[in-house]
C-alpha cells in the first residue's frame, strides 16, 4: 500500500459542481489544497477552490497539466470521458479509477457487471434497435421501462413502455443507438447506501436513506429509513459487495428499488458522492465528502456514527423563479440548516441548495424540514 497522501497536498477534482464544492469545503478544513478542472468558470466548486483552470476535457495536454500539479485526481461527476480520465491517471493517482467509471457510465456495462456478480438486478436487455425493443419486451414483459445506455440523470432518457406496440416509437423518441430494457418494478420505496472504501480495503456505510422524487429529481431522503433491520442489514451488505467486487477506491452511491414483497433491486450506481447523502454533512460524525477525501487519499474513514435522525430537501431553481424567498424567517428555525451551492443562475430542476434538519424521529425530521423549505415563500 502506498504512503497516504497528507494534509498539505493538493487534491484535484475533475468537474466543478456542487458535489466538487463541498468535497472542496472538506478537503480545506482538514488543510488540503484543492484544484478544480472544468470546461467553465466561476463554478460552485471554483469559488472554494485554491485554483480554477478552464479548459474542455478533451484538451488532454490541459488535462496533463493539471493531473501533474497535484497528489491524487477523483471527480465530482460520472460522465468525464474515458480519455480524460486516462490522460489524468498518467501523471497522478486517479481515485476512484478509471474502469469504474468505465463501467458505471453505461448502463449495459453497469447492469452486466451486477448480474455477473450475482447482485440483485431486475431482468434486463441491451437494445440497439427497435427490433431488439419488441423482442425485450417479449421477453422481459411490459410494462417496462426503455433507458439511454449512457448520459442518463434525473429522470432523463427514460421512457416507459406500456405495451409491444410502443416499441418502435418509444426507441425513435429515445434517439439513441444503445439503451436497456428493463422490467417495470413495482416497489414500496426507494432507498440508497453511501459507502466509502479505503486503500486499504476498508469499507464503511451509511445506514440507508429513503428517498422520494419530485419529476424523477430527488426531493426528500430521511435517514434511518423505516425499513425492517434485516432489510437495512442486507442493503448496507449489498453495497459493501458492490464495493469490493469493482475495486473502488472512493465514495460510491448504491440506489435501490424495494419491492412490494420485500426485495431489494439494484436501481443505479453512482461513483461519487450522492445527493441522497448531503444529510451526512449535519448528521454523522464524518461527511461523505470527508469520506471521499480520506479514502483517495489513503487515509483511515471516519466514522459513520449517526448524531441523529435526520432529513434532507433539495431547494431546486423553481423556488426562485416563484418569488423573494425569505431566508430570514429560515434561518430563525434553529433545528434548520442552510446549504447554498453559490449558483449564479436559477433554473427549474436546478439544484440550488438544501435544507437539512435533525429530530428525535426521522418522521418528526421530514416533517419539520419540509416545513421550512415551505416557509421560504
Amino acid at each position: 500500500m502506498s504512503d497516504p497522501i497528507t494534509p498539505g497536498s493538493i487534491v484535484g477534482v475533475l468537474g466543478g459542481g456542487q458535489l466538487g464544492r463541498m468535497f472542496a469545503i472538506a478537503a480545506r478544513r482538514m488543510g488540503y489544497g484543492v484544484h478544480v478542472f472544468s470546461p467553465d468558470t466561476d463554478t460552485p466548486t471554483g469559488h472554494v477552490a485554491d485554483l480554477e483552470i478552464k479548459a474542455d476535457y478533451d484538451d488532454l495536454d490541459a488535462v496533463a497539466a493539471f493531473a501533474k500539479g497535484v497528489s491524487v485526481v477523483s471527480f465530482e461527476f460520472e460522465n468525464v470521458p474515458a480519455a480524460t480520465a486516462q490522460a489524468a491517471a498518467r501523471h497522478a493517482p486517479l481515485r476512484p479509477e478509471g474502469h469504474v467509471l468505465h463501467t458505471t457510465q453505461n448502463r449495459v456495462r453497469e447492469k452486466n457487471f451486477l448480474r455477473s456478480a450475482g447482485l440483485p438486478v431486475a431482468p434486463f436487455a441491451a437494445v440497439r434497435h427497435a427490433g431488439e425493443v419488441r423482442a425485450a419486451l417479449r421477453e422481459i414483459g411490459t410494462p417496462a421501462v426503455l433507458k439511454t445506455a449512457s448520459w442518463g440523470y434525473d429522470g432523463k432518457g427514460q421512457i416507459v413502455i406500456a405495451n409491444e406496440s410502443e416499441a418502435a416509437s418509444a426507441w425513435d423518441a429515445l434517439g439513441t443507438d444503445e439503451a436497456v430494457v428493463e422490467a417495470f418494478i413495482d416497489f414500496d420505496c426507494e432507498l440508497s447506501v453511501v459507502a466509502a472504501r479505503g486503500v486499504d480495503g476498508e469499507v464503511v456505510c451509511y445506514a440507508p436513506s429513503v428517498n422520494t422524487h419530485r419529476n424523477h429529481i430527488l426531493d426528500l431522503s430521511v435517514s434511518p429509513a423505516p425499513v425492517p433491520a434485516e432489510t437495512a442489514a442486507d442493503a448496507v451488505e449489498i453495497a459493501r459487495t458492490v464495493l469490493e467486487k469493482l475495486g473502488v477506491v472512493g465514495v460510491m452511491c448504491i440506489e435501490f428499488f424495494l419491492t412490494r414483497n420485500g426485495r431489494l433491486m439494484i436501481n443505479e450506481l453512482a461513483p461519487r458522492p450522492h445527493n441522497s447523502g448531503h444529510l451526512t454533512i449535519d448528521a454523522h460524525v464524518t461527511c461523505q465528502f470527508e469520506q471521499q477525501l480520506r479514502a483517495i487519499c489513503g487515509l483511515p474513514l471516519g466514522s459513520v456514527r449517526p448524531h441523529g435522525p435526520a432529513a434532507m430537501a433539495n431547494l431546486l431553481g423553481d423556488l426562485w423563479l416563484e418569488g423573494e424567498m425569505n431566508w430570514r424567517r429560515v434561518a430563525a428555525m434553529d433545528d434548520v440548516k442552510i446549504h447554498l451551492y453559490g449558483k449564479r443562475e436559477a433554473r427549474r430542476g436546478r439544484k440550488m441548495g438544501h435544507l437539512t434538519v435533525l429530530a428525535d424521529t426521522a418522521e418528526a425530521a421530514a416533517t419539520r424540514v419540509l416545513e421550512a423549505r415551505a416557509a421560504l415563500h
